[in-house]
């Protein structure tokens, strides 16, 4: 019997917890026996979730028997107990798995495991991660990433995928398929987490001698536009140009204008039943092959694949 240890800190996100415990308890292999006996482990019987406490029903030694060890999110990402994470390390060097879920990632990272690796969070945490933990390569765009021993997935539904990953890499596609349905889920999600981040125009000091050409940019971003058109409008050379917009916004205003016309694009998918190649045209893209591969590279999900998940219902 596999065992599956389900660490519940205090803060931990409810959803998170308990993803892990309905999808494994409820896994079944072709045969009618249940391959994954979940056990609910904390530093203490009793546990802060947040909107309510729940008693978990194992201590922090139980992770020891374990040959999967599940980190759900928390809300509490300052500080990790030290006891949590002398038993993660010693879990590793068992060869015991370990996965995190959301901001579970925290959770690994601040044990040193993942340094040199790649590793994923959810997406609206993925900044702070790499901050904190700069040895680990930060990818925000994927739903898990699976380093073998180690994996880390995005957050929420996330999770999920994640699970369905193990049981696929522990009891094959027939059995995870399986396991999908009861979750009422796909065994695969076409496109990662790239494509629900919140692409916002980068910020700009109001007041700024570039605050009106971007406002100019964002009206005309259709235009054919080039660099030397650009800065004729800021009244600049383009190597000031260039300086300024590193200097205010971080990237480059051609780059800028591109992460425009994406965001123009996401709006016209979610908003209008216009054809994809009528809006890659409206955004200023002059071949709809080009638009498709340039808004799949930055939202990590095809203009279809995008519109069937958010088009606002009409």
């Amino acid at each position: 019997m596999h065992i599956v240890a389900v660490l519940a800190l205090d803060q931990v996100i409810p959803f998170d917890l308990a993803t892990p415990i309905e999808v494994f308890s409820r896994t079944r292999l072709p045969d009618g026996r249940t391959p994954y006996r979940v056990r609910v482990c904390g530093v203490t019987s009793s546990v802060d979730a947040g909107a309510f406490t729940l008693q978990a029903p194992w201590e922090l030694d139980a992770l020891a028997d374990a040959d999967t060890i599940i980190l759900p999110g928390t809300a509490a990402l300052d500080r990790v107990p030290d006891e949590v994470l002398d038993a993660l390390r010693a879990a590793a060097a068992r060869g015991t798995r370990i996965a995190s879920i959301c901001s579970g990632a925290f959770i690994l990272a601040a044990t040193g495991l993942l340094d040199g690796q790649r590793a994923t969070t959810h997406w609206i945490a993925a900044g702070l991660l790499a901050e904190r933990h700069p040895a680990i390569e930060v990818d925000p765009g994927v739903l898990y990433v699976d380093n073998g021993q180690l994996l880390t997935s995005a957050g929420a539904a996330a999770g999920l995928d994640l699970c369905l990953h193990l049981i696929r890499r522990d009891h094959g596609s027939a059995v995870a398929a399986d396991a999908a349905r009861l979750s009422v889920m796909p065994l695969e999600r076409e496109g990662g987490q790239a494509q629900f981040i919140v692409h916002d125009q980068p910020p700009t000091p109001r007041g700024s001698e570039l605050e009106p050409v971007l406002a100019w940019l964002e009206d005309n971003c259709a235009t054919d536009l080039g660099l030397d058109a650009i800065a004729a409008r800021a009244g600049m050379s383009t190597r000031s140009l260039n300086r300024r917009f590193r200097e205010q916004t971080g990237t480059t205003p051609l780059q800028w204008l591109l992460r425009a016309r994406i965001r123009r694009a996401q709006h016209l998918l979610e908003a209008t039943t216009h054809p994809v190649d009528r809006i890659a045209a409206q955004v200023g893209f002059g071949s709809p092959t080009a638009f498709r591969d340039r808004f799949k590279r930055i939202v990590g999900a095809s203009p279809q694949t995008y519109r069937s998940t958010f088009q606002q219902p009409r």
